[in-house]
């Protein structure tokens, strides 16, 4: 077939054509970023982003996360992340303020967990014990997941507010799925079930009742509990990877809200896929967010205006707008 000079002309201006008439939201598969996002799991549950990863959320999105391994707590997650092992971090609110204070430029993308009557950390005893208030708490050994994290300064806080020294109690580190057993063993005097290790708890309460002595909302009333990170460099280098991350994330949260038993199964069958007690999604509580899973100022002040009081903080030294995750200040690729 001979193609005139003409008869190209017309195909390219129709080609052109067609580019023009494009509509304006059409995003070509050349134009889609591929990006891996790294990080740490936590054991017996599910970040919302693994939620949304099991959900098929991040299809055709671009975004691949890639599970490199189990965190402690969050602190040893903060420091995956600062040192560049993962893209991925997530912690208490207060170890996030302290590792952001310490020089490390994070941004809170979005609230991982949060606190309510419904979802919240609990600090039990065995039955007949005479520890029954938080002003009973000093002196005694209590169970906690790490150290520098939600339930270490929930312990502070309860402390502070009980008019009592904040170090009056001794804190010690075990894993999650050991909380009951050191506690039943008489180990320590108080096993502390994070909000996040409601999957322990439900276990754990099935074996036998436990006295509880406080719930962190008590002391801190609802609020989140902690946010998933990411390095500042990265969101500016992939902002439109990072928008689409929280936005599915939190619609992942949003899914846990509105379907609590359907969670439970896909809960259950991540953990069966990585060798874990599947049986224990059945105690999953919710993720106690807000609706929609979005965050507030408060989230971040409240425990900025503490940290300032105790001194680790200098007044005005963090803001909570200026930690707080916003699209519209990331909208374009850095070059």
């Amino acid at each position: 077939m001979t193609i005139s000079r003409r008869t190209f002309g017309r195909v390219a201006a129709l080609a052109a054509g067609l580019v023009l008439a494009a509509p304006a939201g059409l995003t070509f598969a050349a134009e889609q970023e591929q990006v891996t996002i790294r990080y740490l799991a936590s054991q017996g549950g599910l970040a919302a982003h693994e939620l949304a990863d099991a959900l098929g959320y991040f299809k055709g999105t671009g975004i691949t996360l890639q599970d490199v391994g189990y965190a402690q707590g969050g602190p040893a997650s903060l420091f995956a992340l600062a040192s560049g092992d993962v893209e991925l971090g997530g912690a208490a609110t207060a170890a996030v303020l302290n590792s952001i204070a310490g020089g490390n430029d994070f941004v809170a993308v979005y609230a991982s967990n949060g606190i309510n009557k419904q979802t919240e950390s609990i600090f039990y005893t065995l039955p007949g014990s005479p520890i029954k208030s938080i002003k009973d708490i000093a002196g005694k050994t209590i169970a906690v997941n790490t150290l520098g994290a939600h339930l270490d300064y929930t312990v502070r806080e309860a402390l502070h507010s009980a008019g009592l020294p904040e170090n009056a109690a001794k804190l010690v580190v075990v894993p999650g799925p050991q909380l009951e057993q050191v506690l039943r063993s008489k180990q320590v005097d108080i096993s502390a079930f994070g909000y996040w290790q409601k999957t322990f708890e439900g276990a754990a309460l099935k074996n036998g009742p436990m006295q509880k002595i406080f719930g962190d909302t008590d002391v801190l009333g609802e609020i989140a509990g902690g946010f998933t990170v990411m390095r500042r460099d990265w969101i500016k280098e992939h902002p439109q990877a990072a928008r689409i991350f929280v936005e599915k994330s939190q619609a992942a949260l949003e899914y846990a809200r509105l379907h609590p038993e359907e969670t439970k199964k896909v809960i259950a069958k991540v953990l069966a896929s990585r060798n874990e007690n599947a049986a224990i999604a059945q105690y999953f509580t919710g993720y106690g967010v807000r609706e929609g899973g979005k965050a507030v100022p408060r989230d971040l002040q409240f425990w900025i205006d503490i940290l300032a009081r105790d001194g680790v903080l200098k007044p005005g030294q963090l803001k909570a707008e200026d930690i707080l995750y916003d699209p519209a200040k990331f909208s374009t690729a850095s070059n």
